[in-house]
Formats: structure tokens, sequence, C-alpha cells
């Protein structure tokens, strides 16, 4: 044989490095590193440089330039600097010492120093800067909550809050520990711990629990290094701002803000439109859908268009005057009534500027908005259509179910097993529907040159014909029907190729139930072969204006909720009975009569409108008592009943255990329904008068059957058994769970797999300090809600709940700083192994599945020899084909291959 061996064993990085193998760790022969051994090019070159060649030919022998050549020295030096910090910073966190450091990694002990010290400075410096900020806060708001989940709303880890606090109290201050009832759960306590200085006693603390509030305004992007807060928003001078009012066609693009492009401080940054909000002269602001306009008048950097008329003031001094702008809010917090985010920009002074724009809404937002179809528009479509669509949805369930009956881990089955019977109970509630072929949310802006049947669609392709659905709608008389023309030049100009925007004119928005162009946003279904059904506008809606046929009369009382107008509650009842009236087979004209009522409801306390004479002219009673049974019925059928809310007793927190006796709370063996246990808890009335305790439901939850709520369309058919079987495969998953068995532990297991275990252990402590972001989102929204609603006492039901929707969207904002991918635990291969072989106990593994990515764990559990097209999926298929889905849509939905998906459903 004429080979030659020149090397063998895998070479060292450094001295005492344990990863080289084979007797000659460094290599054998003349040249250690010779034939690729090393991929390092830094010690390739060392190499050569030893053997005496210069850096110019070293370069050219390594086929690069000096230039490069030092470039690639210096990125391998940075990479193995941040690789032995990251191991030192292990090993550092494990309690080890620096000597033992440097030992274990074969450095010297002050190359350790030297990777340790930067990066301990720098969590010193941050702790230091929270310690800081806590300070602030509890100078400011006496009770601090510092409890598990403030540190996701800082964005900071969990333990250098605690350090922080551990500074604080070594310098006067004093933590408190409290149990607090639930105020939305009587009878369930929230343990609360509150940061205060250290003259205040616990009793203080207890008596002024109502006091309690989160740390709020500040939050950090980069782990404490540098803060930033909900500042005072920038205001602009109002001599910047022209009206573009109705009678000179800012009725055409209500709510457009146009923006003059390259100005600095009203940018939209990365933007091409937004939904925004713009203080203006520090008392005022501007609410609507920013775009650019390369066609302002001279001295204007913003134009508003409002459907008002000249001669209304752009401000007013009197808040309940007439006026274009609308008065800023009296709460520092919250100035806009919404939750915004907002940002700095770099000026030409190379200084960071905050920016005037504070966003509501951008392309980040709407992409995530769900694309199901809601009962609402699709039970007034044909029967069939329907009944695809629902079936659809069912079929996609029971994949899911299948899919999660062939994991091979029980512990992993047994908690997707739960989850998936919770999904499957809420479906049936909410009746959402499968999407439809290339169905998507599109935020609308005004094209005016569009005609009445076109629509400016980037995202859809030219010629096409496609529908647009706006909820909540009254008919098929509020869809319209358009084409697609991208050819038009002010829609390539304002929108070019937008990713979640399309173009209409005002004309199309109106008939969307009155849309106008502040944000509203529609579904845009493309009709070809759908048999979707629409209808020309009812001609006894148009011209109608709430406003001008029912104004109040002098000396009406202002409508409010003092004064027994109640919005929501009286939008409910007439969506319900449209439904119900569309249902039954309404005439037009009946229609028509609840629709004007429901526009007056809708603008009645905005406008202060007579919306009882609506009531009365429109006959409302008389179209309840036709089509609901009575004046005094609310919903019919199942559509409107479905979700219908309604006071159930109390009960205590449902477990998933099998009952194994008559009345045991947990799962019927037998069918796989709940069982649940009352608590029997009483409340007595201002009157003396003793109650149950209620809580809410709905009706279609509490039922075991869906044709119980059903009327007998035969629409109202098709739901009753698409709810009935999402029942069904719910109370399934539950018989299913019961009959699964748990992991089996082995201590032995644990012994041979004591580092994966120490390994998971630790993971799972980090994930759980960030895992329960809606509790803590919850607690913070109710310390921040009874705040600002004990310095409003005059709120109305209707002005809380809107507050409480705006607080626990910006506190689930905060507390979702940390991504899911960034929390959830990350399984390796080997601790994988120690799972499989019962190494972990079925509580901890339980809780580790439940922090961990859903699909790496299906992926992990799954039995590998399991087919690419199982029957469920390839009856999904073909009944995703059959709706006229494409075949690389399917594909892409079942995570197949298109040639896979073409064997399958051709066989």
């Amino acid at each position: 044989m004429d080979t030659e061996l020149n090397h063998y064993g895998t070479p060292q990085r450094y001295d005492g490095d344990p990863n080289g193998s084979g007797r000659y760790r460094k290599g054998s022969g003349e040249n250690p590193y010779q034939h690729g051994a090393s991929e390092s090019i830094s010690e390739r070159a060392k190499e050569l440089k030893n053997a005496g060649m210069t850096e110019a030919e070293i370069a050219k022998a390594l086929g690069m330039s000096t230039t490069q050549l030092r470039a690639r020295k210096s990125i391998e030096k940075q990479e193995q600097i941040a690789r032995e910090t990251a191991q030192a910073l292990r090993l550092k966190d494990k309690g080890y010492s620096v000597s033992t450091i440097a030992s274990i990694m074969g450095l010297p002990e002050r190359t350790v120093y030297s990777r340790l010290d930067p990066t301990l400075k720098d969590r010193a410096n941050r702790t230091a800067s929270l310690a800081e900020q806590l300070k602030a806060q509890v100078d400011e708001k006496t009770y601090l909550d510092v409890g598990s989940g403030v540190e996701l709303q800082l964005g900071v880890p969990r333990t250098q809050l605690q350090t922080a606090i551990s500074m604080l109290e070594e310098q006067g201050y004093k933590k408190h520990y409290l149990r607090i009832e639930q105020a939305t759960n009587p009878g369930k306590y929230t343990s609360v711990l509150v940061l205060t200085k250290d003259d205040i006693p616990y009793k203080q603390v207890y008596d002024h629990r109502d006091k309690i509030m989160s740390p709020d305004g500040i939050y950090s992007e980069d782990g404490g290094r540098t803060w930033s807060s909900i500042k005072e928003p920038i205001s602009i001078d109002s001599d910047r701002i022209s009206i573009n009012y109705a009678e000179t066609g800012g009725a055409q693009k209500d709510g457009v803000i146009e923006l003059r492009r390259g100005v600095e401080d009203i940018s939209l940054g990365q933007s091409q439109y937004a939904q925004v909000r713009i203080a203006v002269d520090g008392t005022h602001y501007l609410k609507g859908m920013a775009i650019y306009s390369d066609s302002l008048p001279p001295g204007v950097d913003i134009l508003f268009n409002t459907n008002k008329h000249e001669g209304t003031p752009l401000i007013s001094a009197n808040k309940d005057d007439p006026q274009v702008l609308k008065p800023m809010k009296a709460d520092k917090d919250n100035p806009f009534g919404s939750t915004v985010r907002q940002y700095n920009y770099i000026g030409k002074d190379g200084l960071e500027h905050q920016s005037a724009i504070n966003i509501v809404n951008d392309d980040s937002d709407w992409e995530k908005w769900s694309k199901n179809l809601s009962s609402q528009f699709l039970s007034k479509q044909n029967v069939q259509l329907a009944k695809r669509q629902l079936d659809l949805a069912y079929k996609e369930k029971k994949q899911e179910y299948e899919d999660i009956c062939s994991l091979t881990n029980p512990a992993v089955k047994k908690t997707l097993l739960l989850s998936f019977s919770e999904q499957c109970d809420s479906d049936a509630v909410h009746l959402k529907a499968a999407a439809m072929p290339r169905q998507q949310s599109q935020v609308i802006l005004p094209i005016t040159s569009l005609k009445d049947n076109e629509v400016y669609a980037p995202n859809f392709k030219p010629g096409e014909e496609v529908i647009l659905v706006r909820y909540p709608h009254g008919g098929i008389f509020e869809i319209p029907r358009l084409k697609v023309n991208n050819n038009n030049p002010e829609g390539k100009s304002i929108l070019g190729n937008a990713d979640n925007a399309i173009g209409i004119n005002a004309n199309v928005a109106a008939k969307l139930s009155g849309a106008d162009f502040d944000g509203d946003t529609v579904i845009v279904i493309p009709t070809k072969n759908q048999n979707l059904k629409t209808s020309p506008s009812l001609k006894a809606l148009k011209d109608f204006d709430p406003k001008e046929r029912y104004p109040a009369y002098e000396g009406m009382p202002p409508v409010s909720e003092k004064t027994g107008f109640r919005k929501q509650m009286e939008m409910g009842k007439v969506s319900n009975l449209i439904t119900d009236m569309t249902l039954r087979g309404a005439s037009e004209e009946d229609i028509a009569r609840a629709v004007r009522h429901s526009m007056v409801v809708i603008d009645a306390e905005k406008h202060n409108l007579n919306w009882r004479q609506s009531y009365e002219d429109n006959g409302i009673a008389q179209l309840k008592e036709k089509y609901q049974g009575g004046k005094n019925k609310g919903a019919s059928t199942l559509i409107s009943k479905a979700s219908s809310e309604y006071d159930i007793p109390m009960r205590s927190d449902w477990i998933p255990v099998k009952a194994t006796k008559p009345g045991q709370q947990g799962i019927d063996p037998e069918t796989g329904r709940k069982i649940f246990k009352e608590t029997g808890e009483t409340w007595t009335d201002k009157k003396g008068k003793v109650k149950l305790r209620t809580e809410k439901s709905t009706k279609m939850a509490e039922t075991h059957d869906a044709y119980s709520l059903s009327s007998g369309t035969r629409m109202e058919s098709v739901y009753a058994d698409h709810a009935n079987k999402l029942k069904a495969l719910a109370n399934e998953a539950r018989k299913e769970y019961i009959s699964t068995p748990n992991q089996n532990y082995s201590p032995a297991a644990k012994k041979t797999y004591s580092s994966e275990v120490e390994s998971l252990d630790r993971k799972l402590k980090t994930s759980l300090l960030n895992a329960p972001r809606e509790r803590q989102a919850q607690l913070l929204a109710d310390s921040i809600f009874r705040a600002k609603k004990k310095s409003n006492p005059g709120m109305t039901n209707e002005e809380e709940k809107k507050l409480k929707t705006q607080t626990i969207k910006e506190c689930r904002s905060r507390v979702s700083a940390i991504s899911r991918k960034d929390r959830n635990i990350s399984i390796t291969d080997r601790e994988w192994e120690a799972i499989q072989a019962g190494a972990i106990s079925n509580n901890k593994l339980t809780q580790i599945l439940r922090n961990a990515d859903e699909k790496d764990i299906k992926e992990r559990a799954t039995p590998r020899n399991k087919p690419a097209m199982t029957a469920a999926k390839i009856s999904r298929a073909k009944a995703m084909v059959n709706a006229g889905y494409s075949q690389a849509e399917v594909a892409e939905s079942l995570g197949v291959s298109i040639s896979t998906l073409r064997r399958s459903i051709s066989s």
C-alpha cells in the first residue's frame, strides 16, 4: 500500500483541552495540522509561521489576501473569547472558584479573570441600575408589587430582581408578603410580594392593599442595561396641521392622516402606513391611519381628512363643543385612550429624539389577526358552504387528535390531550369555521380614484373577483363584490406592495356597514368557485344618517349609562335580533328596520342620539315578537345563543382526574364529560337577603346537546352537528387521557442521567420564572385598573370595561416582552433520552412539557416509522382540495411535500 498516514486523533485547541483524541492529540508527522485536521485558520497560520513562512506566503497558501487572513484571525479570536467566556460563566454560576475554573478549562487564572470581569461588572451595573429604578417606584407609589412576573414586565431576570430587592433591603427598604382575595374570583387568593420603605408596618400595607401597584411606565429591552419608559407624548404645533373638511373631499378619506414625506419627527420609520395617535398643542390629538403624501400645501406637514363640515374648529376650549381633534385623556399613562408604542429616531444632529408618532397598530400587528370565519358571516351564506367550512375545521381537529394519540411518551400524550380537549370545548362555543382559500385580513385605506366595483389589493391576482367582509355586519347587503385593479397609479403610490392593506373608495367603505379609514379591517375572500352570497345595498338604508334622523330633543338627558343606556347590552340585543331574523328568512324591509336601529345604537352615546325614539319608530318590539317570540325575549337561535352568557352556581377549580364515585369532581370515565363540584358559597345583598354566589358561563358550554339551543332551521342544524362533534371529540380526548398511564419513574435512570436531570431542572426553574405571563398580566392589570378607577370614580360600566381591556392589553404586551421562543425549554437529544428512560418524575416532566415547544415535543415523541399521510390527513387533504385550495396550500398546511400529497389523494 502506498498510502501514508500523517495524522491521527483530533487536535487540541489549547493545552489541557480534553476534547482531543488519540495518542497524539496535536497530530503527528512533520506538520501536525496538515490535511484539514484543524478547522482553525489561526492555528494553521501559526503552524505555517513556525515553519518559516511569511504572512504574505501564509495568506497565499490559504487562498486569501493578507487583509482577509487578518480579518479571519480576528473573528476566530473573538469567537474563542466568546466560547471561553460562556463556559467560564456557566462554571461560575455553579459556584466554582476562579482557580477551579482555570483548571477545568486549562487556562491561566488571569485569563479566566479577564473573561469573567467585564460580564460580572455588567451584571453588577445592571442590578444597581434596577435597584435605582425600584427605589424611584417605591418613592412614587409607596406600596410596590415586586412579586413573580414583575421581572417580565421590567424585562429582567427574576434572579436580578431578587438581588436588587436584597440591595434595597440593606439600604432600609422592607419586604411584605400578603394574600389578597381576587376581585373577579371570590374565594381565591393571590400572593403578593410588596416592597416599601422600612418605616411602613405590615398592617398599613394590608389596610392600603388597594394602593399596591406594580412598576409601570418603565421597561428594559436589554436586560437592565438601559431603561425606557412610557413618556409624555411629544406634541406638534397645530400650525403644522391643515384640515380637509367634508366639503372639500375629506369625507372620502375620513380618518386618514397624510404626512409630509421626509419630516423626521413624524416619520413612520420602516412602515408605509400605520394606525397612530399624534398629540397636538399638549391638549388634543389626531386619531387615524397615517400614510405619506407628496402633494401637501406649502407649510403643512400634516393633512387630516374628516367628514366634519367646514367651520368646525380644529380645537375647542370646551371639550363638549364640536371640534375636529379629540381632547387628550386626563391620564398620564394613557392619554389617548389606547395602548401605543413609542419610538425614538436619530435626527440630523446625530442625537436621539422621541417621535411624535405613537403607533397603535402596524403590519406586525395586523398579520397576527385571526383568519377563521365567524358564524356571523357564514351563517348568512348558503348551507352547503357553511357545512363545508365547518367540516374542514373539524377534520383539522380530528387529524390533530390522531397525531396526539400516536405519541409514544405517555406524559407528552397526556399533556397534549388535556390541552386539546379544552380547545375543542372552546371551539364548540365560538363556532368558528376554517378560512376560505387565500383568505386574508387587511386594513382598509382610501384610494379615491378607484371605481365603486374596484379594489387595489396587491396580495391578490389582478382582475380576479373578491368580496370584503367587515364585522359586525347586518347581512349580505353589506358585503361588496369587487374586481382587483392593481394598476391604479394612486394605489401604487400610496400602498405599493403592501403586505396587510388594500385600497377602496368611500362608497365601498359606506357599504361595509359604514366603515371609515382610521384602522378598520376587513376579510378579503376570492370568489372563484366559492358560490358566495352578496346583494345590493338595501334601499331603505340609502342616505340614512342616524345623527340627522335622531338628534336629541331639547331637554333630553345626555345618553349615558347613568340615564339607562348600556351600549354593549343594547348592541348585543339588536345584533342577536338581526342574526335570528336572517336565519328565519326575514324580509328586506324588516331587516332594514333592525339595521337602522343598530346604527342609531352604535352612535347614541357618542352623538347623544334619541335611541328610544328609534326603538319605537323602527318597531323593534314587534320584530322581537315576530322573530324571537316576545318583546322581552332575547337570543332565539343556536347561532346567537351559543356564546350567550348566563349565571351558574360557583364551582371549585376543575381537576383532571378519573371520577371513581358518584358526584366526584373530575372526568366521567363512561362519557368523558367534565364533572364539576359547586362550592355552595353565598353572599348577602344590601337588603340582607342571602344569595348563592354565581359565576359566568355560556349556554353552549353548559349543554351536552347543541340541538337544545336550536330553533329548528337548517343552518342551525349544520352548526349543531359541528358543535356536537367537537364536544364528542373533547370527551373522547379526556377518556383517552385517564386511560393513558403516567410516565414510569426510574431512580436508576436519574442516576445514570444525573447531568441531564440537573440541566432540565435548571431550565425548568428558569422557565417557570417567566411562564405565568397571563396570570401576572391579570394581576398587573388589576392593580393599575383599581388605581385608575379610584382616581376616576364617575366611570360608567362601559368606560370601566374599555379601561380594563386597554390595561390588560398593555400588560400582556409588557409580560410578553420575553418571547415564547426564548422562554421555551430546549431539550437536547441526551435529555430526551433521560426523559424516555424515566429519569424525570411524572409531575416535573409535566411541568417541563408545558414549558417546552409543543412542535418539538411532538416530533420527538412521534414514532419514526409513522406514515407522512395518515387517514385523517388524507381525509382533510381531499376536503381542502375539493374546497378550492391549491395543492401547494394543502401541502403546506399538512406539512408534507406536494409529491407526497399527490400520491396520497390519488390512491
